[in-house]
């Protein structure tokens, strides 16, 4: 007990009863309309709303309090067969534990919602004075109190704590979407890897028949010594060249791997077939800039962290002003001794204590509170401002990249394999020599090589591009591109 309210006189018994009366139907009424307005979702309604959020499938399991420590049973079923872009951020839908945090940390706001609209717990004192000399019967006192404002300002913090939750829940939305751009990007990036290190083991092989073809060469005397070192020192650094690129595949699997969730002998998969050619043509919608902005989850959360903040401040305002009250109420009786009559009946009484806001208004709580709304409000503007940027930038980047693959594909590629056409002839016809058909042969590897670098460039763009319309900016630099297959030549040799 803070403070014990006023003990009612005898003579005022009939007025006391009558305050009794009027403030305990004011708390019931507080204590519902708490409860009405407070009760925090469940698990699934937040699951259901981030699947709409996100547009994902996510699994019934990562609304449950208990984590599975295996890979649920969908994953496990996909795991067996080659794997698939929209295979894999199913699997990471299912079995990312940091995406499973992340959707159990709404459960953080959920109890917060829960706790902020909850009453103040009553207060009960008993005080027993036995009987002895003074007193003619043993004394029982019983005292129930209550804080009367911090029932009045639970609406108001439930309504933060309200605003608070779907914070959450847009974050948690957020995060699904960019673990899919995630897992998109890295599928693709292996698949390019894959890709590249077929073609660099082809640009070995042709590496390792000119230094062959050079030593042999050089043994019946028809080149200097230069151009046999020249070959061996292009097949040696060729040989670097794709130990890196196998390298690289390792890593991107292991990158997927961790997206993915998987550990042991879920990490055997292989890849379904080869990066897919680009589209004919790119289309954007005709108000991307303002779709974006409308389905950004990162701009609905800050709303909603704006509406938490207006919240407080209108609690911090209403605590500043209203004074602090208690109300109690108060029962007296004293109990017969053994062998006497009835006891005496119970004297109720009521009382109220109040704390007058003069000193402290909570002026600088208020304060700091406008200062964190004002902050999130220019966050707010300026996100607004990148995402329009972004996609811009975005758009930009799907163009270009989906006009450098189709050149490459469409041209460069055909052009090389022309160029190896015409030196094969020109071989055959003594006009030129084995080195420079390897080379011509080396070119249009090279050209290969930039062509896969193109396509995983076009498709982590339109993932990226994809993330961005439904409602998440994610950070889109790719991986570098690696280094072109060394080209040794020897001398210019005419013929064979």
């Amino acid at each position: 007990m803070r403070t014990d309210p006023s003990r009612p006189l005898r003579g005022e018994r009939p007025r006391a009863r009558s305050l009794a009366a009027r403030l305990l139907p004011l708390a019931a009424g507080l204590a519902l309309l708490s409860a009405a307005g407070c009760a925090a979702p469940s698990a699934t309604a937040d699951m259901t709303r981030i699947r709409e959020l996100s547009g994902a499938a996510l699994p019934p399991s990562a609304a449950s309090d208990e984590v599975d420590p295996e890979p649920a049973g969908d994953a496990r079923a996909l795991e067996g067969r080659p794997l698939t872009a929209d295979a894999a951020v199913r699997i990471a839908l299912l079995n990312n534990r940091e995406l499973r945090a992340a959707l159990k940390e709404v459960g953080v706001a959920r109890g917060n919602l829960d706790q902020a609209g909850a009453l103040p717990n009553p207060e009960i004192e008993v005080e027993v004075t036995p009987r002895q000399e003074g007193l003619e019967h043993t004394h029982v006192e019983l005292a129930v109190e209550i804080d009367l404002t911090a029932a009045l300002l639970a609406p108001l913090r439930a309504r933060a704590a309200r605003s608070e939750h779907l914070a959450a829940r847009f974050r948690a939305a957020g995060a699904v979407v960019e673990l899919g751009y995630q897992v998109r990007a890295a599928f693709y990036a292996a698949q390019a890897a894959e890709q590249r290190l077929g073609v660099a083991n082809r640009a070995l092989d042709a590496l390792a028949a000119a230094r062959d073809a050079a030593r042999a060469l050089f043994a019946a005397g028809n080149i200097p010594e230069l151009d046999v070192a020249t070959q061996e020192a292009g097949y040696e650094e060729a040989r670097v060249t794709a130990a890196q690129l196998e390298l690289e595949l390792l890593s991107r699997r292991e990158r997927l791997h961790r997206l993915l969730g998987l550990s042991g002998a879920a990490t055997t998969w292989t890849l379904a077939g080869a990066i897919p050619k680009a589209p004919a043509a790119v289309t954007t919608p005709p108000r991307a800039e303002t779709q974006a902005v409308r389905a950004s989850l990162e701009l609905a959360e800050l709303r909603s962290r704006l509406d938490a903040a207006a919240g407080r401040a209108g609690a911090l305002r209403a605590e500043g002003w209203v004074p602090d009250m208690s109300v109690g109420v108060r029962g007296e009786r004293e109990l017969p001794e053994s062998g006497e009559a009835d006891a005496h009946p119970w004297v109720i009484g009521a009382g109220l204590r109040v704390a007058l806001p003069l000193f402290d208004r909570r002026s600088g709580a208020q304060a700091a509170q406008a200062a964190e709304f004002d902050s999130l409000l220019e966050r707010y503007h300026g996100r607004a401002i990148d995402i329009r940027s972004a996609l811009r930038e975005a758009r930009n980047r799907l163009v270009s990249a989906h006009a450098r693959a189709r050149h490459q594909e469409g041209v460069v590629v055909p052009a090389r394999r022309r160029v190896l056409e015409q030196t094969l002839l020109q071989y055959n016809a003594m006009q030129v020599g084995v080195f420079q058909l390897l080379d011509a042969q080396r070119g249009q590897l090279d050209a290969e090589l930039a062509a896969v670098e193109a396509l995983r460039e076009y498709w982590t763009a339109k993932a990226a591009f994809d993330a961005l319309l439904a409602g998440r900016l994610v950070d889109s630099g790719g991986a570098d591109a690696p280094a072109a297959m060394p080209r040794a030549s020897g001398a210019g040799e005419g013929g064979h």
